[in-house]
Protein backbone atom coordinates (compact mmCIF):
# COMPACT_ATOMS: atom_id res chain seq x y z
CA UNK A 1 0.00 0.00 0.00
CA UNK A 2 1.15 3.58 -0.57
CA UNK A 3 2.34 5.35 2.53
CA UNK A 4 0.24 8.33 3.65
CA UNK A 5 0.88 11.75 2.68
CA UNK A 6 1.00 14.49 5.02
CA UNK A 7 1.79 18.23 4.39
CA UNK A 8 3.77 20.00 7.35
CA UNK A 9 3.08 23.89 7.51
CA UNK A 10 5.45 25.96 9.03
CA UNK A 11 7.11 28.96 9.96
CA UNK A 12 10.35 29.46 11.31
CA UNK A 13 9.19 32.53 13.37
CA UNK A 14 8.16 29.77 15.71
CA UNK A 15 10.44 28.30 18.26
CA UNK A 16 7.15 25.42 18.40
CA UNK A 17 7.80 24.51 14.59
CA UNK A 18 11.88 24.28 15.30
CA UNK A 19 11.23 21.89 17.72
CA UNK A 20 8.45 19.60 15.96
CA UNK A 21 11.37 19.85 13.00
CA UNK A 22 13.31 18.04 15.19
CA UNK A 23 10.92 15.14 15.43
CA UNK A 24 10.26 14.82 11.63
CA UNK A 25 11.96 12.01 11.29
CA UNK A 26 9.47 10.14 13.57
CA UNK A 27 6.98 10.91 10.76
CA UNK A 28 8.94 10.39 7.72
CA UNK A 29 8.83 6.97 9.32
CA UNK A 30 5.45 6.53 9.30
CA UNK A 31 4.29 8.95 5.91
CA UNK A 32 5.52 11.10 3.16
CA UNK A 33 5.99 14.64 4.61
CA UNK A 34 5.82 17.53 2.43
CA UNK A 35 7.55 20.60 4.23
CA UNK A 36 5.35 23.82 3.31
CA UNK A 37 6.48 26.78 4.14
CA UNK A 38 3.92 29.40 5.73
CA UNK A 39 4.00 32.87 6.78
CA UNK A 40 2.22 32.55 10.37
CA UNK A 41 1.25 36.46 9.95
CA UNK A 42 -1.35 35.40 7.49
CA UNK A 43 -2.98 32.79 9.13
CA UNK A 44 -3.51 34.82 12.35
CA UNK A 45 -4.93 37.53 10.42
CA UNK A 46 -7.36 35.01 8.51
CA UNK A 47 -9.34 33.74 11.84
CA UNK A 48 -8.59 36.83 13.95
CA UNK A 49 -6.01 35.34 16.23
CA UNK A 50 -2.59 37.35 17.73
CA UNK A 51 0.34 35.35 17.53
CA UNK A 52 1.91 34.18 21.47
CA UNK A 53 4.43 37.09 21.12
CA UNK A 54 1.70 39.52 20.74
CA UNK A 55 0.51 39.11 24.50
CA UNK A 56 3.35 39.44 26.47
CA UNK A 57 3.02 37.48 29.53
CA UNK A 58 2.63 34.30 26.44
CA UNK A 59 5.87 36.11 24.90
CA UNK A 60 8.03 35.48 27.85
CA UNK A 61 6.68 32.26 28.51
CA UNK A 62 7.21 31.26 24.73
CA UNK A 63 10.93 31.77 24.91
CA UNK A 64 11.32 29.94 28.52
CA UNK A 65 8.90 26.90 27.18
CA UNK A 66 11.42 26.67 24.24
CA UNK A 67 14.82 26.75 26.40
CA UNK A 68 13.45 24.42 28.24
CA UNK A 69 12.09 21.66 26.36
CA UNK A 70 15.03 21.87 24.31
CA UNK A 71 17.47 21.63 27.72
CA UNK A 72 15.41 18.67 28.23
CA UNK A 73 16.04 17.16 24.80
CA UNK A 74 19.40 17.51 24.65
CA UNK A 75 19.39 20.01 21.97
CA UNK A 76 21.00 23.43 21.05
CA UNK A 77 19.19 26.45 21.84
CA UNK A 78 19.89 30.10 20.85
CA UNK A 79 17.62 32.53 20.75
CA UNK A 80 17.47 35.21 17.38
CA UNK A 81 18.54 38.52 18.12
CA UNK A 82 15.27 39.87 18.31
CA UNK A 83 11.29 38.22 18.07
CA UNK A 84 9.11 38.85 16.79
CA UNK A 85 10.99 39.43 13.22
CA UNK A 86 10.33 39.43 9.67
CA UNK A 87 10.11 35.84 8.30
CA UNK A 88 9.51 36.59 4.56
CA UNK A 89 13.30 35.89 3.51
CA UNK A 90 13.58 32.71 5.35
CA UNK A 91 10.22 31.41 4.18
CA UNK A 92 11.24 32.32 0.44
CA UNK A 93 14.64 30.26 0.99
CA UNK A 94 12.71 27.25 2.01
CA UNK A 95 10.75 27.45 -1.08
CA UNK A 96 13.35 28.01 -3.35
CA UNK A 97 15.51 25.19 -1.72
CA UNK A 98 12.39 22.36 -1.60
CA UNK A 99 10.04 20.65 0.42
CA UNK A 100 12.34 18.65 2.21
CA UNK A 101 12.58 17.85 5.75
CA UNK A 102 16.08 18.79 5.68
CA UNK A 103 15.13 22.10 4.57
CA UNK A 104 12.86 22.57 6.94
CA UNK A 105 15.01 21.32 9.62
CA UNK A 106 17.83 24.11 8.55
CA UNK A 107 16.46 26.72 8.31
CA UNK A 108 14.57 26.44 12.14
CA UNK A 109 18.00 25.35 13.57
CA UNK A 110 19.59 29.03 11.73
CA UNK A 111 17.10 31.08 13.40
CA UNK A 112 16.85 28.87 17.15
CA UNK A 113 19.69 26.77 17.55
CA UNK A 114 22.27 28.96 15.69
CA UNK A 115 20.19 32.39 17.16
CA UNK A 116 20.88 34.06 13.70
CA UNK A 117 18.88 36.32 11.57
CA UNK A 118 18.10 36.58 7.97
CA UNK A 119 19.46 40.44 8.53
CA UNK A 120 22.98 39.15 8.83
CA UNK A 121 23.98 38.74 4.58
CA UNK A 122 26.97 36.73 5.61
CA UNK A 123 24.99 34.12 7.39
CA UNK A 124 21.69 33.95 5.32
CA UNK A 125 23.98 33.17 2.57
CA UNK A 126 25.98 30.73 3.77
CA UNK A 127 22.82 28.83 4.66
CA UNK A 128 21.62 29.33 1.22
CA UNK A 129 24.32 27.56 -0.11
CA UNK A 130 23.71 24.70 2.72
CA UNK A 131 21.14 24.41 0.77
CA UNK A 132 22.32 24.13 -2.44
CA UNK A 133 21.35 27.53 -3.27
CA UNK A 134 23.99 29.48 -4.88
CA UNK A 135 22.95 33.21 -4.38
CA UNK A 136 19.86 33.29 -1.24
CA UNK A 137 18.92 36.76 -2.75
CA UNK A 138 19.03 35.76 -6.19
CA UNK A 139 16.23 33.04 -5.13
CA UNK A 140 14.57 35.05 -2.44
CA UNK A 141 13.53 37.20 -5.24
CA UNK A 142 12.21 35.11 -7.94
CA UNK A 143 8.92 36.04 -8.29
CA UNK A 144 8.00 32.01 -8.81
CA UNK A 145 9.26 31.64 -5.40
CA UNK A 146 7.25 34.67 -4.16
CA UNK A 147 4.14 33.10 -5.88
CA UNK A 148 4.50 29.78 -4.19
CA UNK A 149 4.94 31.00 -0.56
CA UNK A 150 1.61 33.05 -1.58
CA UNK A 151 -0.13 29.61 -2.46
CA UNK A 152 1.03 27.56 0.57
CA UNK A 153 -0.97 30.22 2.57
CA UNK A 154 -3.89 30.13 0.41
CA UNK A 155 -3.63 26.22 0.22
CA UNK A 156 -3.37 26.41 4.56
CA UNK A 157 -6.09 28.45 5.09
CA UNK A 158 -8.40 26.25 2.60
CA UNK A 159 -7.66 23.37 4.78
CA UNK A 160 -8.59 24.79 7.64
CA UNK A 161 -4.70 25.49 9.25
CA UNK A 162 -4.88 28.35 11.61
CA UNK A 163 -1.72 27.93 13.21
CA UNK A 164 1.94 26.67 12.88
CA UNK A 165 3.16 24.04 12.74
CA UNK A 166 0.09 22.37 12.07
CA UNK A 167 0.33 18.82 10.11
CA UNK A 168 -2.31 18.40 7.79
CA UNK A 169 -3.64 15.01 6.29
CA UNK A 170 -4.74 14.31 2.41
CA UNK A 171 -8.37 13.81 4.23
CA UNK A 172 -8.26 16.83 5.92
CA UNK A 173 -7.38 16.26 9.64
CA UNK A 174 -5.04 18.75 11.52
CA UNK A 175 -2.77 18.06 14.14
CA UNK A 176 -1.48 21.40 15.28
CA UNK A 177 0.86 22.21 17.45
CA UNK A 178 4.66 20.56 18.79
CA UNK A 179 2.65 19.07 21.25
CA UNK A 180 0.27 17.20 18.74
CA UNK A 181 3.32 15.07 16.95
CA UNK A 182 2.37 11.95 19.40
CA UNK A 183 -1.17 12.36 18.56
CA UNK A 184 0.00 12.58 14.51
CA UNK A 185 1.81 9.24 15.46
CA UNK A 186 -1.10 7.60 16.70
CA UNK A 187 -3.75 8.45 14.36
CA UNK A 188 -1.08 7.34 11.37
CA UNK A 189 -0.49 3.87 13.38
CA UNK A 190 -4.47 3.61 13.47
CA UNK A 191 -4.73 4.18 16.88
CA UNK A 192 -8.39 2.90 18.18
CA UNK A 193 -9.02 6.35 20.25
CA UNK A 194 -9.61 8.00 16.48
CA UNK A 195 -12.59 5.40 16.26
CA UNK A 196 -14.45 5.88 19.66
CA UNK A 197 -17.57 7.43 20.08
CA UNK A 198 -15.92 10.09 22.39
CA UNK A 199 -13.94 11.24 19.30
CA UNK A 200 -17.11 10.98 17.39
CA UNK A 201 -18.48 13.06 20.03
CA UNK A 202 -16.07 15.62 20.43
CA UNK A 203 -15.84 16.55 16.58
CA UNK A 204 -19.39 17.43 16.78
CA UNK A 205 -19.43 19.17 19.96
CA UNK A 206 -22.15 21.55 20.39
CA UNK A 207 -21.68 25.33 21.64
CA UNK A 208 -22.48 26.23 25.07
CA UNK A 209 -21.71 29.83 24.93
CA UNK A 210 -19.95 32.78 23.07
CA UNK A 211 -17.70 35.08 24.71
CA UNK A 212 -18.79 38.37 24.79
CA UNK A 213 -16.87 41.52 24.31
CA UNK A 214 -16.29 43.49 27.34
CA UNK A 215 -17.96 46.78 27.58
CA UNK A 216 -16.08 49.77 28.51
Amino acid sequence: MPRPVVDWYFDPISPFAWLQSERLGEVCAAAEVQCRPVLFAGLLERWGQKGPAEIAPKRRFTYRYACWSAARRGLPFKAPPAHPFNPLRLLRLAVAAGPSPEVARAVCRFVWCEGKSSDDQAAFQALGRSLGIADGEAAVSDPAVKTALMDNGQRAKAGGVFGVPTFLTADGELFWGEDATDMLLDWLGGAAVFRGTEMARADGLPLGVERIPLMR
